[in-house]
């Protein structure tokens, strides 16, 4: 099955995912703390989460299946090609009302991203990227951005990442900023609207998945925490953190980060 095949698939059903979701108003969604301590759900997770495993599975029976809504079985680990999914990402900002929130929905190929999607609805951006063919928004091209220092760069980090445990040499001089979704973050740094992006906590792959593959179809490099490659569709589905930047900033970050 070609990758482009696959992502005619996503984008369908990341639009009528986005559908189902504005149906609801947010702070009128139904809401609860999800075991565990893992974080808030809302009926309009669920609601889309239902509408993909309706529209994804039947279409490509012999794929896995890897959501943040959905029970995971080992079952997955079989299979070839499995999908990612993250009905919505950024459920925080859903719940308050704010439009900065994703649909995220991604192919993985024996470990490696092929198709994606990040969609938000409410900013009208869809990015979307097949392996081998680069990345859009909106159906036009995007790039990274070519920095090659991060002394001065626009970086997306939680302000945890920027404690100064995290970096043996000092503190970056950089412009911070924060995004509540982590797939927005990916994109926006794909786009090349922020030079570069990390988080150094463990990351579900639901998360970064789609990410993963728009930015390095943008031409990002893309990473765990220690500069080791992302594989996808592992036992525990979390990586150890994620840097995503252009080839010589990417390098600069791993060198300055503690390991």
């Amino acid at each position: 099955m070609p990758a482009t095949d696959d992502l005619a698939l996503l984008v369908a059903a990341a639009l009528a995912a986005g559908k189902i979701a504005t149906r609801f108003t947010g702070p009128s969604a139904q809401a609860w703390d999800k075991p565990g301590d893992a974080g808030p759900v809302t009926e309009a997770d669920l609601a889309v989460n239902r509408l993909l495993e309706r529209d994804l599975r039947p279409a490509r029976p012999d794929y896995g299946w890897l959501s943040e809504e959905s029970p995971d079985t080992p079952d997955r680990l079989t299979c070839e090609r499995v999908f990612i999914i993250d009905p919505i990402d950024g459920t925080r900002s859903f719940i308050d009302g704010s439009p900065t929130w994703a649909h995220s929905l991604a192919v993985a190929d024996r470990g490696q991203v092929i198709a994606a999607v990040i969609y938000l609805p409410l900013h009208d951006k869809l990015y979307a990227a097949a392996r081998g063919a680069g990345a859009t928004l909106n159906d036009a091209p995007i790039t990274v951005s070519d920095r090659a220092t991060l002394t001065g760069a626009e970086l997306l980090a939680a302000r945890p990442a920027m404690d100064a445990a995290h970096w043996p040499s000092g503190v970056p001089d950089v412009k911070r900023s924060h995004r509540p979704s982590l797939a927005y973050r990916l994109s926006l740094v794909a786009e090349g609207r922020f030079d570069a992006m990390l988080t150094l906590r463990p990351t579900w792959e639901w998360d970064i998945a789609a990410g993963d593959l728009i930015g390095r179809e943008a031409g990002a490099r893309t990473s765990d925490r220690f500069g080791a490659p992302l594989r996808f569709n592992n036992p525990d589905p979390r990586s150890e953190g994620v840097v995503v930047a252009g080839p010589r900033l990417h390098a600069d970050l791993i060198a300055r980060l503690a390991m």
